[in-house]
């Protein structure tokens, strides 16, 4: 049985898609850029929000100085409606419930800059108890750098073989590897499967029950 799972944020424990796109939308229509449809922004994020400007900003345009631009419309905005349209995935909150009913510790690494990953974390799940809630924050390498899930073992003083990491993209598969610990990969989020089996991990789960099997076994 795995001692700790740790969770990715965006595409695996909660559904943020709608509510990044449009501020980001908002923030790119604020200084004259075009915007996107929603479903193409499944494609520019999980690395970060530097690299989701980037990536949302015209090709001519993508220059530090423009997405610190984006970055500074898109925060302030995105802080007062990241709970607009946002919701945990069918299951999510069973999922939690059950794995801290069993004594198992639950963590969060996200990607998504500090504070929003606190203030979803405590919105939409306010009765579990997790070990740690890390986000992006100043100084620490983004994921697929390992730093963040190293962040979260220290004080745990938990073997890397009892632990399980749970997300929905490449960049969550390659943080595993980086790590050295189990990955399991979902269907649900932002990324299609065959993202996930290029990275080969140990498990693929299409719905959150299945984690609590592989948890167990």
């Amino acid at each position: 049985m795995k001692k700790l799972v740790i969770f990715d944020l965006d595409g695996t424990l909660l559904n943020t898609i709608a509510d990044l796109a449009n501020s980001t939308n908002y923030a790119l229509n604020k200084l004259g850029y075009p915007t996107h449809e929603v479903a193409k922004y499944n494609f520019m994020v999980g690395n970060g929000i530097d690299k989701l400007f980037f990536r949302a900003l015209p090709e001519g345009e993508r220059t530090q100085e423009n997405v610190l631009r984006v970055r500074n419309e898109f925060i302030p905005y995105y802080d007062i409606h990241n709970a607009d349209d946002s919701r945990p995935y069918p299951g999510i909150p069973e999922l939690l419930q059950s794995l801290q009913s069993k004594g198992i510790r639950i963590a969060v690494a996200s990607n998504k800059y500090q504070a929003a990953t606190e203030k979803l974390i405590a919105h939409y799940f306010p009765e579990i108890r997790f070990t740690a809630v890390f986000g992006q924050r100043e100084g620490i390498n983004v994921k697929p750098d390992p730093a963040i899930v190293f962040d979260i073992l220290k004080p745990a003083n938990i073997k890397k073989e009892d632990v399980l990491y749970v997300g929905d993209s490449g960049v969550d598969m390659q943080t595993a590897a980086n790590a050295g610990i189990t990955a399991c990969g979902v269907t649900w989020g932002f990324r299609p499967r065959t993202e996930l089996e290029q990275f080969h991990p140990a498990y693929i789960a299409d719905s959150p029950e299945e984690i609590t099997d592989l948890v167990q076994a």
